[in-house]
C-alpha cells in the first residue's frame, strides 16, 4: 500500500475514555442500600423470634410464689425503762423508754427453675399497732431451686411509747415477763428468663413474736403470708 492509499487520520477516530458515568455509581448505592436493609429485617426478625420463643417457655415453665419466712429471732438485748412515779406526776402523761436490739433471719425459697429476683424490702417492727422501728433487707436475686437465709438488724434506742400503749407494755413486761411485737412487710419477687421477667409476685408477710425481757429471748413466733400478682 503506497502513502496515496493511507487515508488521513482524522479527529473522528478517536475514542475518548473518561472516568465511568454516574449511573454506575447510583447502582452500586442502591444495591449496597438493599443489602444493609435486608441484613437489618433479618436481624429484627430474628430478634422478634427469640422473644417468642422466650414468652412461650416462660408461660410453659409458670413461675410459682418463692416462699419467704421469718426462721430465727436472735434477742440481743431488750430494756425497758418505765418512767418514774414522781416523774409521773411532774410530767403528766405516762411513758415507757423501749431499747432492743434483734436480728431477724429470714428463709428465702425459690422452688422455680429459673432465676428470682427480690426487690428492696423494709419491714416494720411494732406494738399494738405502733411502728417502732423499721428492718431492711437489700435487692438480691436467688438461683433456681435453692434456699437463702437473708439477715436484718432492728436497733431501737430509749423509744417513748406514749400514754395507754406505754401502761400496757409495762405491765406486759414487769408482771407478764412478755413484749409482744409484730413484723409486718412486703416482699415483691420476679421470675428471671434469658433476659426476661414475669410478672411482680407481691407476698405479705407478718409475724406476731412475744419477747421475754427477763430471759432475753424469744418465747413464741407465728407467721403467715399471702401472695398477690400485681
Amino acid at each position: 500500500m503506497t502513502n496515496r492509499d493511507r487515508q488521513p487520520f482524522s479527529g473522528s477516530d478517536l475514542h475518548y475514555i473518561g472516568p465511568p458515568s454516574s449511573y454506575s455509581f447510583s447502582a452500586a448505592a442502591v444495591s449496597l442500600k438493599d443489602c444493609c436493609y435486608c441484613l437489618f429485617l433479618l436481624f429484627i426478625f430474628l430478634v422478634l423470634i427469640s422473644l417468642a420463643v422466650a414468652l412461650v417457655l416462660l408461660l410453659v415453665i409458670r413461675p410459682k410464689k418463692p416462699v419467704f419466712d421469718l426462721q430465727h429471732v436472735g434477742v440481743e438485748y431488750l430494756l425497758l425503762t418505765p418512767q418514774s412515779s414522781s416523774a409521773h406526776l411532774e410530767v403528766g402523761p405516762a411513758a415507757a423508754y423501749l431499747s432492743l436490739n434483734i436480728t431477724l433471719q429470714f428463709r428465702a425459697v425459690n422452688p422455680n427453675t429459673v432465676r428470682v429476683e427480690y426487690g428492696a424490702v423494709e419491714f416494720s417492727v411494732l406494738h399494738r399497732g405502733v411502728p417502732l422501728a423499721e428492718a431492711q433487707a437489700q435487692r438480691f436475686e436467688q438461683p433456681a431451686h435453692s434456699s437463702w437465709m437473708v439477715e436484718t438488724r432492728v436497733t431501737l434506742s430509749r423509744f417513748n411509747v406514749l400514754q395507754a400503749d406505754a401502761f400496757d407494755l409495762v405491765e406486759d413486761a414487769e408482771l407478764n415477763d412478755r413484749v409482744e411485737l409484730a413484723v409486718a412487710g412486703d416482699v415483691g419477687a420476679k421470675a428471671l428468663f434469658f433476659g426476661l421477667s414475669s410478672r411482680r409476685v407481691q407476698v405479705s408477710l407478718f409475724c406476731a413474736i412475744v419477747i421475754s425481757p427477763s430471759k432475753q429471748s424469744l418465747t413464741y413466733k407465728h407467721c403467715g403470708a399471702d401472695g398477690l400478682n400485681v
